[in-house]
């Protein structure tokens, strides 16, 4: 997962949140007062204190002295998006669920897309789950020997 913080006025900048220390999940799990597991459940979901506490710890790696009170984004200026990987496996579940739906897919795609830290990624995976796939080769036949090619 990639955190994107978007402070008004500044380039965003994106915190890759898919590699941690375990020193610093630790950290996370002391400063939001829960496990890794409901933290990362958390950002999946858009909570923004999941959000700012992993951004906050991401962000202690440049300025160790960053406190969580200094860290105060406004709500608008933290989003989740997905990396090259996460973004792969929806592109295939949403194949695999939608499938044979055309107007769902299409539409889980559009959200897919939205939520993409890669477009690109997100498009070759999209083209690539959607291709058509090549049907089993056909078998082989043996070679048989006739018994006069024998003697």
């Amino acid at each position: 997962m990639i955190i994107e913080y978007r402070p008004e006025g500044t380039e965003p900048e994106r915190l890759d949140a898919g590699r941690l220390r375990t020193s610093e999940i630790q950290i996370i799990e002391r400063t939001a007062d829960a496990t890794w597991s409901e933290v990362k459940a958390g950002l999946r979901q858009g909570d923004v204190g999941a959000m700012r506490v992993v951004a906050l710890v991401i962000k202690k790696r440049t300025n160790p002295a960053l406190k969580l009170a200094e860290f105060d984004p406004w709500e608008d200026e933290l989003r989740v998006l997905l990396d090259a990987r996460e973004t792969r496996a929806y592109a295939e579940g949403f194949m695999e669920k939608y499938g044979d739906q055309p107007d769902e897919l299409a539409d889980a795609f559009a959200e897919l897309r939205d939520v993409t830290a890669d477009p690109e990624a997100c498009e070759a995976a999209i083209a690539d789950v959607t291709a058509p796939k090549d049907p089993a080769p056909a078998p082989v036949p043996e070679e048989t020997t006739s018994p006069s090619a024998t003697a």
